[in-house]
This record gives structure tokens, sequence and C-alpha cells, in this order.
């Protein structure tokens, strides 16, 4: 995989385009921590090639990192049709999807947004309307055999559970990267 010689200018763009994801913060400086970490450009780009349209939605106040989620209108479509997790993708015994939530998200080098991120995302505008996207799930649930995922409807954000081994076309993930 290469680099985009156009990231860096689809990232400003987007930045520039959506002020309200970001108040207070300066493109400037993003490209600067961007650029000295050019392992993290690595991994936009592939949110970016995979439908994602990363874009920064604020500053982890304990690290200052910044935190760049998925914010394509719906769920990223090169990421969809995939059960939660490697478990849940053996356990299924026939219609296996072609992989995991959480294995792909890992071999992208990002995480599956939590639920709390989830509804920050959903205050930035509306996402999700015609899709659906897996939810990194407490243990508890997980342990159970079952999922979480989100969408937004009706003008709600809705949080619901699936077993952890089904898939739909219209559900995928959205991933949150740390820079």
């Amino acid at each position: 995989m290469t680099l985009s010689p156009t990231l860096l200018q689809t990232l400003q763009t987007r930045f520039e385009k959506n002020p309200n994801r970001h108040k207070g913060l300066k493109w400037a400086e993003i490209q600067k921590k961007l650029l000295a970490n050019p392992k993290k450009l690595a991994i936009l780009q592939k949110m970016e090639d995979t439908g994602g349209e990363p874009d920064v939605v604020g500053v982890d106040k304990k690290t200052g990192e910044y935190l760049f989620y998925d914010c394509a209108a719906e769920s990223p479509k090169d990421r969809r049709s995939l059960c939660y997790d490697r478990q849940a993708l053996d356990k299924r015994k026939e219609n296996k999807p072609k992989n995991s939530a959480h294995d792909v998200a890992a071999a992208m080098g990002i995480d599956l947004l939590t639920e709390e991120e989830y509804r920050h995302l959903q205050t930035l505008g509306n996402f999700d309307t015609k899709t659906s996207s897996w939810l990194k799930t407490p243990e508890n649930i997980r342990n159970l055999g079952g999922a979480i995922f989100g969408d937004f409807r009706y003008g709600t954000v809705f949080t619901y559970h699936n077993g952890a081994d089904s898939y739909y076309a219209a559900r995928g993930f959205r991933g949150v990267l740390r820079v």
C-alpha cells in the first residue's frame, strides 16, 4: 500500500469543510503531528481507501492525541458484511462472511468505536441513517455470545444487540485512530 500524494490535502479539505467536528483545533498542528508519524498516515490511508472518510473529531484529554473517526455518512462500504470477531467467525459452520470486524480493524491499525465514541460522532452529524456499525462490545455481553451495533433512525441514536456471528450487507464498522 502506498500513500496517496493527495491524502494530506484530502484530510485538510475535509477538516476545513466540517469545522463543527473539531472546534478550536488548528490544521497546521494536526498536519505537523501527522508528518511526524508516517505509520499513522499509512493507517489513515487505509481508512480512506476503505471508504471511511476519516476526520479529526477531538483530542483525548488524557493523552493529548488527536482522534480521527470514520466520518463517512454510512458505514464504510468496503468494511461491511462482517461478523463481529474471530471467535464468531470460527463459530459459523455455513455461509461464513469473508472476515470479522475486529480482524479487519486490527489489520488496519484502528479500534472499533465504543458506544460512547459512537454517540459523540452522532452529535457531529447524522451517520448510519441507512446502515449500521458494529461497536466495541462490553465483555459481559460478548461472553454470552452477543455484540452491539448502532445506527441513527427516527432522529435518534440506537444501540442494539445481535449474535456476534451475524452479518448483514448494511452493517460494517467505524474506527478510531489516535495520533
